[in-house]
């Protein structure tokens, strides 16, 4: 008979330890990593579901990384908000308090605390956050304007804000210092005075006459084009007291009078005219004193009203749309004017190739139709004026700089900040406008046509080669706080988007700028009175405009981005940790369960090891009698 060894029969022994060797080895890491397996596979049948947990929690942690990065961003934003609030209030106040006196370089006081305060609202339109321009739109990585020195001085070849507003001046001022008014009396007239523009978009405009005058005056209010009016003192001479007012429109919208009194103080005090023996010499000394009058306004008032208009078209960029010069049907033919008709025979002052019915001119999209007559709406008849037509395109286009025409040239203006197109399905007669058809032009800064620029007759466009472009970010169609977009939740995406050309981050600049850059002369007599009209101009101006945007508006768009985050994460926090929780029952352990295992499986081992050893200790010796 054969015999059997010990270890053919306990084999099973040993792979039984082996299987208690790994469930120790699997407890002893589900103790030290509290997880069921470090493998989807040892989690059995509740993988999938441990995996769908692990994707929603991996995606709560990518929308949380993206708030903080956007909440940085806002608070960034908002802190350059807040200091562009505050230096408009800063220059408020320094236009309001400072001093009339004026330094070496011919600025106040208020004017050098306007300086400082623009080269640090231009720094932080600037403004970075990590490698991203918050104020650039979607050229994050392109500063959003180019220096504050570079606006005010501008370059070798460039023109910056300071030269444009000494052109202005010029031109607004007009070469005999009047407003580019006249006054003067009819032909073989000697008791009428007639005030009258030049025609150009340029200096003082007549708004109205009001007049006290007795003794049988007859007032003409502004009519015309180019407007005037006139004051007819008659044949008996005005009472001592009689006042007439003359109100003016200036460049920058404002509104100016000069108010005099009829005397017979003789020297006149100040703003009085002398009562002569006769009208005809009252009307000459009306005349006199409304002339001195007028050129101690325009050295005033409009050359405070000329810088804030000019900084106003330098920093507000507009499409313009300008025609050669073309001559009427007249004989012999002349530049056309603003009374040339749409359509005339030969020999009239109408254009030379005419409009007829059914013809369109389009702006913009928006066609205006011509008509025999009976015109509403977008149309116009063809027996209207240059004028008429101009009014129209101004009218759709949105413009706040009216169209001109001057020695036969159109001059068209878009809207702030938007492109400008013009064409028509009569091209000969666009064409007899000065105009090509299917223009389009794109926004730019306005300055004066010239040289010379004391009778210069309109406004042209600048270009990058000869004027600073201020705004050197992103400038395309959409909204600014759609420039930039985060997803802070499944179905909820926040904009926080800015560009330094937004109204009211512009018009904080052109009137921080504006104050900035102006320059008086101490010795003129009328110094004073020009820094003050200029500082009241930008208080004004800096104090809150209704129907405009204000930095306010902007920060409260930004606090409903941020509201919009904490919302999304607050909720998240709460879905990552029920999340969480589920996760950790499907791959978690109970630790005190697992140690309880551990020490159950050692004792088991032990004796399973004590038992194979004595297994294998045994030999048939041991069994054979001692003998």
């Amino acid at each position: 008979m054969s015999i059997d060894g010990v270890s053919g029969r306990t084999s099973y022994i040993g792979t039984t330890i082996l299987n208690l060797r790994n469930q120790l080895n699997d407890l002893t890491t589900q103790l030290a990593t509290g997880k069921v397996s470090t493998t989807y596979a040892g989690q059995g049948l509740d993988r999938g579901f441990a995996l769908s947990l692990r994707a929603q929690i991996s995606g709560i942690n990518a929308f949380s990384d993206t708030a903080t990065n956007l909440n940085t961003r806002l608070s960034v934003a908002n802190l350059t908000l807040q200091g562009l609030s505050d230096v408009g209030a800063q220059v408020k106040n320094a236009a309001t308090t400072a001093t009339l006196t004026l330094n070496d370089s011919g600025q106040t006081s208020g004017q050098i605390t306007a300086q400082a305060a623009f080269a640090n609202a231009v720094a932080m339109l600037n403004s970075q956050s990590g490698d991203r321009y918050l104020f650039s739109g979607r050229a994050m990585d392109t500063p959003a304007t180019v220096s504050a020195d570079t606006m005010l001085k501008g370059t070798a070849t460039q023109a910056g804000l300071t030269q444009l507003i000494n052109e202005r001046k010029q031109a607004d001022q007009g070469a005999g210092m009047m407003g580019r008014l006249s006054v003067s009396s009819p032909p073989a007239t000697t008791t009428v005075t007639s005030i009258a523009e030049d025609g150009s978009p340029f200096g003082l405009k007549l708004l109205s006459v009001q007049s006290s005058l007795t003794g049988g005056a007859t007032v003409t209010q502004p009519t015309g084009t180019p407007k005037s009016a006139s004051v007819d003192l008659g044949a008996v001479n005005p009472k001592d007291g009689d006042k007439i007012k003359f109100n003016f429109t200036l460049p920058d919208g404002t509104t100016e009078a000069i108010e005099l009194t009829a005397t017979t103080t003789n020297p006149p005090p100040a703003g009085s005219f002398l009562i002569g023996a006769d009208t005809a010499a009252t009307t000459a000394n009306l005349q006199s004193t409304l002339t001195s009058s007028i050129k101690t306004l325009s050295d005033t008032s409009l050359v405070a009203a000329s810088a804030v208009a000019a900084s106003n078209n330098f920093f507000n960029p507009v499409a313009t749309v300008s025609g050669a010069a073309v001559n009427n049907r007249n004989t012999p033919p002349a530049p056309i004017n603003g009374a040339t008709a749409l359509s005339g025979a030969a020999g009239t002052d109408s254009l030379s190739a005419s409009f007829a019915a059914g013809d369109t001119i389009t702006v913009n999209g928006t066609p205006i139709t011509f008509v025999a007559s009976g015109a509403t709406g977008n149309q116009v008849n063809v027996t209207d004026s240059v004028q008429t037509l101009m009014a129209k395109i101004d009218q759709i286009s949105g413009t706040k700089n009216p169209s001109t025409i001057g020695n036969g040239a159109i001059t068209l203006h878009g809207a702030d900040g938007e492109s400008l197109s013009i064409s028509s399905s009569n091209t000969a007669a666009l064409g007899a406008l000065g105009i090509a058809n299917n223009t389009t032009a794109a926004p730019a800064p306005l300055r004066v046509g010239g040289p010379p620029f004391d009778t210069a007759t309109n406004l042209v466009a600048g270009t990058p080669d000869n004027t600073v472009y201020w705004y050197t970010g992103e400038n395309g169609p959409g909204s600014a706080r759609g420039t930039a977009v985060a997803q802070v939740d499944q179905s909820i995406t926040v904009q926080y988007g800015a560009r330094a050309n937004e109204q009211a981050f512009r018009y904080l600049l052109q009137n921080v700028a504006v104050y900035a850059a102006v320059t008086t002369n101490a010795s003129n007599p009328n110094a004073s009175a020009q820094v003050t009209a200029l500082a009241q101009r930008v208080s004004a101006n800096l104090a809150p405009q209704n129907g405009q945007q204000q930095i306010q508006d902007v920060q409260a768009e930004f606090a409903g981005a941020q509201t919009a985050t904490k919302a999304a994460t607050d909720r998240q926090t709460q879905l990552k940790g029920m999340a969480e929780t589920m996760l950790d029952s499907v791959e978690g352990v109970n630790q005190d369960e697992v140690a309880t295992k551990i020490l159950a499986l050692q004792t088991s081992l032990q004796a399973s090891y004590q038992t194979t050893s004595m297994l294998y200790q045994t030999t048939l010796l041991k069994y054979l009698p001692i003998g």
